[in-house]
């Protein structure tokens, strides 16, 4: 594989999408290295990579979680990881638009979500199976701490540093009902957390996010509309993309937190090791 090596890789959502990342920042100490990067993996030809570097210090990305037509977001999900493996990234930082399921959140407020629920379809979405995946502290506490610090120090509006992220399969938005039933169980929807999150504990990387919610989910509030979605997206983004550069030049290549102690060999050797 023809790539550096690089520690850091940041996962592009729909916050970072419409700024061209990192492109759109106005950052002295950020300098685009190579450009539509492509990779032959076993799940086939991944999504284009940029290479940059953050005052010297490499980081991988790609837009929209490799997401594309023609392409299922399991493979999509497959191709990013194998990439970032054979890389070898440790710390992942992703990002992305949510809707709300708790009523008390509004548009516009941060959450850094320190757990999850998993009502995908693609739960069964790996690599090569060899691990036992304990899914304690998922989301790594020293990212999401160093996230926080960094929001903070961007923004004046209200910033959650925990909270339950609900994850549904997409490609739609999810129906009142739904909604309903995830009430009290967790706080805001998507459709990008898994199956990234297993993935990142799979190849022995550090994972966590930063979400801005867009919307109220349906029947939380009131209905929202397309055109404030569309003006969060445009407005937002650079401002999103300057927490995560920052975070970055925080962050150790080397965590302290317990993340890699959390993936086991599997004890299912004769099935994954043949």
């Amino acid at each position: 594989m023809n790539l550096l090596t690089t520690e850091f890789a940041v996962i592009g959502g729909s916050g970072t999408l419409s700024s061209n990342f990192p492109q759109g920042i106005d950052d002295a100490g950020v300098t685009l290295l190579a450009d539509e990067l492509e990779f032959e993996t076993p799940y086939g030809l991944s999504p284009a990579f940029r290479l940059f570097s953050v005052d010297g210090r490499q980081v991988l990305t790609c837009r929209m979680h490799g997401w594309r037509s023609g392409i299922s977001r399991a493979d999509a999900s497959r191709q990013v990881f194998w990439v970032l493996r054979e890389a070898g990234v440790k710390r992942i930082i992703a990002e992305g638009g949510v809707g709300s399921v708790n009523h008390l959140l509004d548009p516009r407020d941060f959450v850094i979500p320190h757990d999850y629920i998993d009502m995908s379809l693609r739960k069964d979405v790996g690599l090569e199976g060899k691990y036992l995946l304990i899914m304690r502290d998922a989301l790594c506490p020293e990212i999401r701490d160093i996230l926080l610090q960094n929001t903070r120090k961007q923004y004046t509006g209200r910033i959650f540093e925990r909270g339950i992220y609900a994850v549904t399969e997409g490609r739609h938005f999810e129906s009142p009902a739904e909604i309903a039933m995830m009430r009290g169980n967790a706080d805001i929807v998507g459709q990008s957390l898994c199956p990234e999150v297993y993935l990142a504990r799979e190849i022995g990387a550090c994972y966590a996010g930063l979400y801005f919610v867009v919307n109220y989910g349906e029947g939380v509030v009131k209905d929202w509309s397309h055109q404030q979605l569309k003006d969060i997206f445009y407005d937002d983004a650079p401002m999103i993309g300057r927490i995560i550069i920052n975070t970055i030049r925080d962050l150790a290549a080397t965590g302290k937190c317990g993340c890699r102690e959390l993936r086991k060999e599997t004890l299912l050797k004769t099935i994954y090791n043949k």
